[in-house]
């Protein structure tokens, strides 16, 4: 962010502090001169002194008040403190009006430093992007912008400089600091082959990479987008209190107005100027400034909290939704498994040879970008000739269908063969199997292993000391794998050999039969439907898919599954202390109320309470950004 950016930010604030300073200077000269200004010839200069204090601090809460007026929204905390001082002066309390607004003016300027205060960490994601990336064309190094990259085009990235675009490594190795975009303190080695992300640091070596997204598809860029999107959005607290305030001002107004008029009329010897000063600071007293600051500040803290250690939420709805999480259902593959898959055995039948079951599978896969597909592929360990495969057909949750040769091949799993009348074997096996058929005869299978994820175990743990009450694994993989994955892991139930739109229809099932809010977390294409059902969809890992980026409600940019705990964590301690505040406030300010309705309370006290409670809210809201 450019210096005039951040000088502009500044300026009302130097500006605002100017104003309370003068306007107090003056309060506390007309307190000190009043006596003398009444027996002078001159007694009206008190009027001109506390006027003239009144106006500088207070202006811009009575213009609001006359806007709100104008257009029909009247009933806000402005109005309150126009009648409430204005009453005051009209009494001949002056001094106490005067300070009314000044304390106020404190409040509101604690307000404008705590939400500055939280908006550094989302300034901060906005060095995720250079301004410019050093590039290779016709020999040489240009500087250019990010923008005009184009995907496939070398950048170099010298030691200590942010990462400009995401690509993979070509040439040289290092260690990369990756803490502003997953939150890992530990920098990470990169190496030919390795994926960089736009937002890391390049430490301690120069890296010459391949550009693979474009600057406005970056992990960098959405993780900007995100995050700006996801500060203007409510959550359900903040709509309460908005709603409430609507109700609530109207409310106190009457009751002020009740409490200002009908003693005088009912009771013997009631003074009208006691009951309106009474009436008067109630009015103070009841100010919502507390909870109409604190609440949005407190989401604002939260969502750019999480943004700091690698949590992407896309508004303070699914902060709220998070901390109330009762069942967490998971993905297998690239989420709980590592996703990088092997061929571990051949198992040919039908007299077919193992080197032509191998070469017939990777020439059906020559099209297919799954990763089942690439490690067919890697095991044949020769260039596949894509054109040799014609009809190509992907399947979605089955496999593929593909002409090799003039000869029709299927390869995919059981439901592939089941569907096309083919008979074939029955495997337990430690992996995926991915059964081949050559002209509709039985030629054998593949066993694709896979691992756990670092963390998968202690992510089911750590659910279970949170408080989730249910977990479930769906999965387009064999259901025997699906099984021996959730027995290993502990998850309660799983469901297995799932197309997308099953997974939506087991999730609903799991839904009604558990109460409570439910996450899905997942990481590819075939995740967005069940990510976008869920109460909660979250996309794990720095390279989940666009569509499973896209969709979800919360990104993580870990590969770690217990970044969700972390997530969670930081939900439900956000949520407390909303509620914290809310309970306070309400709970000092009805106390107080009282006490003005009898008499007990001042408007000096009433000022000091209302200034105070504001205080401890904004400073309690702060703790979210922690």
């Amino acid at each position: 962010m450019s210096g005039n950016k951040v000088q502009t930010r500044k300026s009302p604030l130097i500006r605002e502090l100017a104003i309370l300073l003068f306007g107090s200077a003056l309060l506390g000269a007309g307190m000190i001169l009043t006596p003398a200004m009444i027996a002078s010839p001159y007694p009206w200069l008190t009027e001109v002194v506390f006027g003239a204090a009144y106006l500088v601090v207070g202006w811009n809460v009575l213009a609001a008040a006359l806007r709100g007026i104008v257009r029909g929204k009247m009933f806000n905390e402005n109005l309150l403190m126009t009648i409430a001082t204005v009453g005051a002066f009209i009494i001949h309390q002056r001094s106490e009006a005067v300070a009314v607004m000044v304390f106020y003016k404190v409040g509101e300027l604690l307000q404008q430093l705590s939400v500055e205060r939280s908006r550094r960490s989302i300034r901060a994601l906005l060095a995720l992007r250079p301004d410019s990336a050093r590039v290779l064309r016709n020999g040489h190094h240009v500087d250019v912008k990010p923008e005009d990259v184009r995907v496939g085009e070398q950048i170099m990235v010298r030691p200590g400089e942010r990462i400009p675009l995401d690509g993979i490594v070509t040439t040289g190795a290092g260690f990369v600091d990756t803490a502003a975009l997953t939150g890992e303190s530990v920098p990470r080695r990169v190496f030919p082959g390795s994926e960089m992300l736009a937002g890391y640091i390049s430490t301690d070596g120069s890296i010459e990479m391949s550009v693979s997204r474009l600057a406005a598809s970056s992990s960098a860029a959405r993780i900007v987008q995100m995050v700006e999107s996801a500060t203007a959005q409510k959550a359900r607290t903040e709509r309460f209190i908005t709603r409430f305030a609507r109700r609530y001002t109207p409310a106190v107004v009457a009751a002020a107005a009740l409490v200002a008029f009908l003693p005088p009329l009912f009771l013997p010897g009631a003074m009208l100027s006691t009951w309106v000063y009474r009436a008067l600071t109630m009015l103070v007293i009841a100010c919502p400034c507390a909870l109409v600051i604190s609440i949005p500040l407190g989401y604002f803290g939260g969502v750019g909290g999480a943004s700091r250690h690698g949590i992407l939420v896309k508004g303070a709805t699914y902060l709220d939704a998070l901390a109330g999480l009762r069942t967490v259902v998971f993905d297998k593959t690239g989420t709980l498994t590592q996703g990088s898959f092997r061929v571990s055995a051949i198992q040919p039948r039908n007299g077919v040879s193992g080197p032509d079951l191998l070469r017939w599978a990777a020439l059906a896969e020559a099209h297919s970008n799954h990763p089942i597909a690439a490690s067919i592929r890697s095991a044949y360990g020769k260039a596949v000739d894509g054109n040799l495969s014609a009809a190509y057909r992907e399947l979605g949750g089955e496999g593929v269908l593909a002409t090799v040769d003039g000869r029709s091949i299927l390869a995919g799993n059981d439901r592939l063969m089941h569907a096309n009348g083919v008979a074939h074997d029955t495997c337990i096996v430690e992996g995926t199997a991915v059964h081949c058929a050559v002209d509709g005869s039985y030629a054998g299978y593949l066993v694709i292993g896979d691992e756990l994820r670092p963390g998968a175990k202690e992510a089911i743990r750590g659910l279970r000391s949170l408080g989730i009450t249910h977990t479930a694994l769906l999965t387009g993989d064999d259901a025997a794998v699906a099984r021996r994955t959730a027995a290993e892991l502990g998850i309660d139930e799983q469901y297995g050999d799932l197309l997308p739109g099953e997974k939506v229809a087991r999730l609903e099932g799991i839904m009604r039969a558990w109460p409570g809010r439910t996450a899905f977390v997942g990481d590819g294409i075939n995740d967005a439907p069940v990510l976008a059902r869920a109460d909660v969809g979250i996309a794990l890992g720095k390279t989940a898919s666009d569509a499973a980026v896209e969709t979800a409600d919360v990104v993580l940019m870990s590969d770690s599954p217990t970044k969700i705990l972390e997530a969670i964590t930081r939900a439900r301690g956000t949520r407390a202390i909303v509620i914290q505040n809310i309970v306070f406030a309400l709970g000092v300010k009805g106390i107080f109320l009282a006490l003005g309705a009898f008499g007990v309370a001042t408007m000096w006290e009433a000022v000091i309470a209302d200034m105070g409670v504001a205080l401890v809210a904004i400073l309690n809201a702060t703790r979210a950004m922690r």
